[in-house]
């Protein structure tokens, strides 16, 4: 027998003295399969972007009837939905930003997100029934500025990463604006993310979508008579990594995070895979949900740390926080890629027994032990009962990009992630 979907939501109330308000989860879609995936594990509001006018252009992103078909499937799950045009636009774009608001008109997400001062004037005069965010690359960084664009009649500013948890307590405490940060995710090496080394290195200008993350790059040290003499900047095999960030993770500081009334909290991603977005929503929903039920006796799972290590990402750090100057250094150590289990595929539907029609990712074989990632609690580990064909006829194994039909031993949902162990 199939479980039953559970459905996200969540409230954004500030500055409500002597009470604690459950923070909003905002998650990255990079596509329709991301979105699904988001809401499947948690998420209280998506963002996404057209094919046009977003700082991350490569990560798969919306048609316009897609747009109009995935505000549609959040607003069912009771999700929200942000639609990222936060470049900085030129002169010849603007005939063409005219018409993507007048777009977003008639597609109606919940918000706008935006960093040019000029495409937030044009958007309270075609769009004033959506509300606006501001951008991380507007760089707020002090109350003062946070009043500026409340008063224009912004909602919510995404407040600059260079600031300490202080800081932000201090923008909420002085403003009725919504505030939100990045609490996962990669971490730019330029001030908000604002840089021109993808420009200067591949020609793919970073401010408008096109970033080659050169900032991961390796380098070395050239004397100029000495050309083919390439000396490490640190004492490492592998070449410096002068530029390259840690990535940010706070999944042990949300009470923290919750008493600075800080609106959303943001997961950095939209060019991640499902397997890496499914494991961090759901790591930080249980966390947040967890604090927010018992705040007096809360304590951090080891079963959500454990999902955060087992993806793909960089030495962790909490970033600018904490004014912690050794959270802030470059990333030294080896990419760390999750060994303790490898992504299988995803359950598309449920079928009768305990047997489920699987989209296949990864090779997997008759006797592999496997787990499922549920959206809640720890991933449950199982055995593969039977193993057949989307015809019913029994197989060993199945390959990538192939369908499957696999009976388990319990009882799960579509979207559920499948790992091998």
């Amino acid at each position: 027998m199939c479980a039953s979907s559970i459905l996200a939501g969540g409230t954004i109330q500030k500055n409500m003295p002597n009470k604690i308000i459950k923070p909003e989860l905002l998650a990255p879609a990079g596509n329709f399969e991301k979105l699904k995936i988001a809401i499947h594990y948690g998420a209280d509001a998506v963002y996404l972007a057209g094919k046009d006018f977003s700082l991350r252009n490569f990560s798969g992103n919306f048609t316009d009837s897609e747009l109009i078909e995935a505000v549609h499937y959040a607003h069912n799950a009771q999700v929200k939905v942000y639609l990222a045009c936060n470049i900085y636009s030129r002169n010849h774009e603007q005939p063409q930003i005219l018409t993507f608001l007048e777009k977003i008109s008639r597609i109606r997400p919940d918000a706008i997100i935006i960093s040019d001062p000029g495409i937030i004037m044009l958007a309270r005069k075609i769009i004033p029934h959506i509300d606006i965010h501001l951008s991380t690359q507007a760089n707020t960084t002090n109350f003062n500025t946070a009043l500026f664009w409340q008063k224009l009649g912004v909602k919510r500013v995404n407040l600059a990463r260079e600031l300490s948890m202080e800081e932000i307590a201090e923008v909420s405490k002085n403003t009725q604006i919504e505030t939100e940060t990045f609490i996962h995710g990669a971490m730019c090496i330029s001030y908000s993310g604002r840089c021109l080394l993808s420009n200067v290195l591949s020609n793919r200008d970073s401010n408008r979508g096109l970033c080659s993350h050169p900032c991961r790059w390796k380098y070395a040290v050239v004397e100029e008579l000495r050309p083919n003499e390439f000396h490490p900047l640190m004492e490492d095999s592998r070449g410096s990594y002068i530029f390259n960030s840690r990535d940010l993770c706070m999944i042990d500081h949300i009470p923290a995070l919750i008493d600075a009334k800080i609106s959303s909290l943001k997961i950095e991603g939209r060019m991640k895979g499902i397997n890496y977005l499914a494991s961090i929503v759901k790591a930080y929903r249980n966390a947040i949900d967890a604090y927010m039920t018992n705040p007096e006796n809360y304590k951090v799972k080891e079963e959500w740390r454990k999902e955060l290590f087992q993806v793909y990402h960089r030495a962790y750090s909490t970033g600018f926080y904490f004014n912690n100057s050794d959270e802030q250094l470059p990333n030294y150590e080896n990419i760390h890629q999750g060994k303790m289990h490898s992504f299988i595929g995803k359950i598309l539907d449920c079928l009768d027994e305990n047997r489920y029609l699987v989209e296949i990712r990864n090779k997997i074989n008759q006797n592999d032990r496997i787990e499922i990632l549920t959206p809640k609690g720890p991933a449950m580990e199982s055995e593969i009962l039977e193993l057949s064909d989307p015809d019913q006829n029994p197989i060993e194994k199945a390959q990538p990009n192939t369908r499957a039909i696999i009976r388990l031993a319990h009882s799960y949902r579509p979207n559920d992630i499948i790992r091998k162990i």
